[in-house]
């Protein structure tokens, strides 16, 4: 069961990496996202069992969380710019097959409340405003090198708002770090440390307060709407996906370097397909495990 645990934990990492799906995505479609969200707040306002048993699960699923994140955040500062527009269109075949198979693990609350497919339409649109209308994303990435107040309140409003998309199935929290011009310099303070570089400490600390005051506000509300609103949180997690490919598009141009959008002349078709390989293939350790 350990091995289980650190594989899924892993994988979630890999996915809260890079734009594309977030690691709550990645739960969902291993089938382990309600025990993922119900550990979480049984640890901050459980009782002294139900504490217990989710520090132990979050242990086995963190230990295989943070080596997937040590590993990635070491080889995407690399690649990521290099290959931008590859890379773009894996997340994009990330997102694409992930939809039908959050759709067809859902289809008995989605049927339910079929109106509620209103906040698909939503959820899409959140997205999307909140991808054209950031002044970032005309421009190129923010530098972190003069940290001054302003600065800081960003960054932590930044780890807030991340780690809730990151928990959430839907849109990626790396994907909202990219609109808002932080993916890179964030990652790259990151590896900076783990290369004991700790001139970027103080722009990760306030990044990881924002984390942690994410968590804490949103476990409970998440958890609350899947068990009373579940067709509506579902319709709109697809429609925060579905509008996150639109920023993965813009992706481009929020880099320290600005490129052009994401457009069919630069859509690579391979890794697109890789994308959804690697979705599939989660799909069917799911199965594998569940036969």
């Amino acid at each position: 069961m350990y091995i289980v645990q650190f594989i899924r934990g892993f994988c979630m990492a890999l996915a809260d990496s890079v734009p594309g799906v977030s690691g709550g995505t990645i739960a969902f479609l291993l089938g382990f996202y309600d025990q993922f969200i119900g550990s979480m707040d049984d640890l901050l306002r459980g009782n002294l069992n139900k504490k217990k048993k989710a520090l132990l699960f979050l242990i086995k699923l963190g230990i295989g969380w943070a080596c997937g994140m040590i590993l990635a955040v070491l080889v995407l500062t690399r690649v990521f710019e290099e290959n931008i527009y590859a890379i773009s269109s894996m997340f994009i075949g990330f997102i694409l097959f992930a939809i039908p198979v959050v759709i067809s693990e859902e289809k008995e609350a989605l049927k339910a409340k079929p109106g509620a497919a209103l906040f698909a339409f939503i959820g899409a649109l959140i997205v999307i405003a909140i991808t054209y209308f950031n002044p970032v994303s005309a421009g190129s990435s923010m530098n972190l090198e003069h940290l001054n107040v302003r600065l800081g309140i960003y960054i932590f409003l930044a780890g807030a708002i991340a780690i809730s998309a990151m928990v959430l199935p839907g849109i990626s929290g790396s994907t909202l770090l990219l609109i808002m011009g932080l993916y890179l310099p964030v990652i790259t303070a990151i590896k900076d440390i783990l290369h004991f570089d700790f001139k970027a400490f103080p722009t990760v600390f306030i990044f990881g307060c924002g984390i942690l005051v994410g968590i804490f506000s949103v476990v409970k509300l998440i958890r609350k709407a899947l068990e009373r609103f579940r067709p509506q949180t579902i319709y709109l997690i697809i429609g925060l996906m579905l509008g996150s490919v639109y920023a993965v598009i813009k992706g481009p141009e929020t880099l320290d370097t600005p490129q052009a959008a994401l457009t069919f002349g630069t859509f690579h078709i391979l890794f697109f397909v890789i994308g959804g390989a690697v979705i599939l293939g989660l799909q069917k350790m799911k199965d594998v495990r569940e036969s």
